[in-house]
């Protein structure tokens, strides 16, 4: 007998929320269902993530303000090589930036700039190191199964909205960044965790698929990729460090 549950989806609907479940459990299968898709698929994957990103920033941001509220202020990891009228400058702009626009507003736009722009970033990276590499995939193809891929970054943000409520403070070191003390290091292994490395995995059997490459061709294309995105966000990251401990030298 034959179990049609585990059968290639050819249906193009953008809405189906099936699709969710079929990658959760059976990721080969729904990657590949994404895959062979000639239609755009990318916006229910996108605005689930979306949504979820708001609400974890709207929780970080209560908690924030509620720690700024009984004097409890995270401060940076060189804070111990700053200055004292640095390290006094940015406490008096702490307490200047508790407002609902600096504690919800600036991080939910900043947020969802970097997920939105970075999805379009990685999609195009990865299709063009796949064309280099052979493949004769479509940009349309990279875009859905870069979203679709990126699923377990919703299932991240429940994880760390439910660690925030039970353990009432906001998350200081995310992914892998609380491992190392170098600033670029640091900001390499911020995003760098179990469910990036499942995104990677997820990527991987969505890009063989869509371009029907092999195995070891479709995890060079992803790591090479992946590699660009996390070097190029560690390096803004410290250099916006960097700014901004010029910038906190002199009064908020």
């Amino acid at each position: 007998m034959t179990d049609t549950s585990l059968t290639i989806n050819t249906s193009a609907s953008r809405f189906d929320f099936k699709r969710i479940l079929t990658l959760i459990f059976h990721p080969r299968l729904g990657m590949e269902n994404v895959a062979i898709a000639e239609k755009a698929l990318w916006l229910l994957p996108m605005l689930v993530i979306t949504i979820l990103l708001l609400l974890r920033t709207i929780v970080s941001g209560y908690f924030q303000t509620h720690a700024a509220a009984i004097g409890q202020v995270n401060l940076p990891a060189d804070w111990q090589y700053w200055s004292p009228q640095m390290q006094n400058n940015y406490m008096q702009a702490q307490q200047a930036t508790q407002g609902p626009v600096f504690v919800y507003v600036i991080p939910a736009t900043l947020g969802l700039v970097k997920f939105w722009l970075g999805w379009f970033v990685v999609a195009g990276l990865t299709h063009l190191t796949s064309t280099l590499f052979g493949g004769r995939g479509k940009m349309g193809s990279a875009l859905n199964v870069v979203a679709w891929a990126c699923l377990p970054f919703a299932i991240r943000d429940v994880v760390r909205i439910i660690f925030m409520l039970v353990a009432r403070h906001t998350i200081v070191n995310p992914g892998f960044s609380g491992l190392v003390s170098i600033p670029f290091l640091s900001k390499l292994l911020v995003s760098v965790d179990i469910f990036f490395l499942w995104f990677a995995i997820l990527l991987a059997l969505g890009i063989k698929k869509a371009d029907n490459l092999p195995t070891g061709k479709a995890a060079a294309i992803v790591a090479i990729a992946l590699l660009v995105v996390l070097l190029a966000q560690a390096g803004l990251g410290t250099l916006a460090g960097k700014l901004g401990g010029m910038i906190i030298t002199r009064p908020f």
